[in-house]
């Protein structure tokens, strides 16, 4: 069994690993046999669904939508879902899980030589942080769920479903990318979903306060005497979405195989972890006192450097 002991000072990350390994790994099997050039192609367009290039700049979109009265609902319900799914996922759960990224964690377990030739073959993308929840996830369940809701309260029952399945596909391919455990997905729908249903509810509340008050005079389309056209503005949006991904997709093209990675080098594993090597916050460290600076990932920086 991997591993066969858990020390008692075991993070719950390494519980999790150890809990549910069979699980993890039978999963991994189903993706690893469906790989081939197309669904890797596929998968790197969905998990640009989730990435902060995407998410940052349809947060802002939200807070743009919540200043016209027509679009107040959807851009509320955006923000609320965006900043509930990262206050959870990456101040609170991520620091107390600690769940060390599969590539890494893997390594010394048996399945390593089957998922290191699928790891490479979906492209050896890595991040810099901890694993789960699935941070793609959560972003792409928290704001499908907040719109899809949206949209079924206004009659848009089938532009509705188009959201949680791009939501659905970005899940998948973070475990066909291999960046994720399985678990780490399921534990990011559930936490997205949740601040999409949270998001929308308060979306809700905070429409019926701007009605009920002054702030229901709050509308920049009256800049226009004869209004907006709702194709132009449909238009309009739907570039912007356009534009989003471009600036979250085009830079993944880059990234994979060749990225800078941690240079930590433990007994437990050797990192594989993207490093920060163009981040002012995480400056390169000279840890066994050679005079050479040496990059590594946050994981890492932050052990070898505490005191910060």
């Amino acid at each position: 069994m991997y591993p066969v002991l858990i020390a008692l000072a075991a993070t719950l990350g390494d519980k999790i690993d150890s809990a549910f390994y069979g699980f993890d790994v039978a999963i991994y099997k189903i993706f690893g046999a469906m790989q081939n050039g197309f669904f890797t192609a596929i998968s790197k367009v969905f998990t640009s669904f989730g990435d902060e290039n995407f998410v940052i700049p349809l947060a802002v979109l939200g807070v743009i939508l919540c200043l016209f009265k027509k679009t107040r609902k959807y851009g509320f319900a955006l923000v609320f879902a965006i900043a509930i799914g990262t206050l959870v996922t990456n101040v609170v759960v991520k620091p107390m899980v600690l769940r060390i990224r599969p590539y890494n964690t893997l390594q010394n377990a048996p399945i390593w030589d089957e998922y290191s030739k699928w790891y490479q073959a979906a492209g050896a993308l890595s991040e810099s942080d901890y694993s789960f929840p699935s941070g793609h996830t959560t972003a792409a369940f928290e704001a499908a769920i907040a719109m899809a809701l949206c949209f079924r309260s206004d009659g848009k029952k089938g532009i509705s479903w188009i959201f949680p399945i791009i939501a659905v596909l970005t899940m998948c391919s973070r475990i066909y990318l291999m960046v994720h455990y399985p678990t780490d997905v399921i534990g990011g729908f559930f936490v997205g979903t949740c601040a999409g249903v949270i998001g929308y509810f308060l979306s809700k509340a905070v429409c019926k306060l701007f009605e009920k008050t002054k702030l229901d005079k709050i509308d920049l389309e009256k800049i226009s005497k004869k209004g907006f056209n709702p194709k132009a503005v449909t238009a309009v949006i739907c570039i912007a979405l356009v534009a989003m991904f471009c600036n979250s997709f085009i830079p993944a093209l880059s990234e994979g195989g060749d990225a800078k990675r941690c240079e930590y080098a433990g007994t437990d594993y050797d990192c594989q972890n993207e490093a920060r090597v163009d981040d002012d916050k995480y400056y390169p460290l000279d840890t066994d006192g050679d005079g050479q600076k040496e990059y590594y990932c946050k994981i890492h920086w932050k052990q070898l450097n505490p005191q910060k």
